[in-house]
């Protein structure tokens, strides 16, 4: 019904940059807020960052300074601009998005299946 797909991942230097994409597709009425997870080897998963329909951002006190999401909403795409790059931004990424679909009133979480990103020292 509504798949995210995900890009960008990879692999960078510590001080280095990279940046994720995620597309979303489907049914699609609307789209609510858009964000990002992230998850490292054996540890939980964190939030990380956050945007609203209008704009409005959030971000973890670890990536804050350092970390950009924005969103293309004739696009259905959110972005994260990821710089000054450290060993431990190390994980997963996975993005989301609360997505009303056409012909319902309720909005749902929808999840991307993950992109590596992994920082060398």
């Amino acid at each position: 019904q509504v798949q995210l797909v995900e890009s960008g991942g990879g692999l960078v230097q510590a001080g280095g940059s990279l940046r994720l994409s995620c597309a979303a597709s489907g049914i699609i009425a609307s789209i609510n807020a858009m964000g990002w997870y992230r998850q490292a080897p054996g540890k939980q998963r964190e939030w990380v960052a956050s945007i609203t329909s209008t704009g409005s951002t959030n971000y973890a006190d670890s990536v804050k300074g350092r970390f950009t999401i924005s969103r293309d909403n004739a696009k259905n795409t959110v972005y994260l601009q990821m710089n000054s790059l450290k060993p431990e931004d190390t994980a997963v990424y996975y993005c989301y998005a609360g997505v009303r679909t056409t012909g319902s009133r309720y909005v749902k979480d929808y999840w991307g299946q993950g992109t590596q990103v992994t920082v060398s020292s």
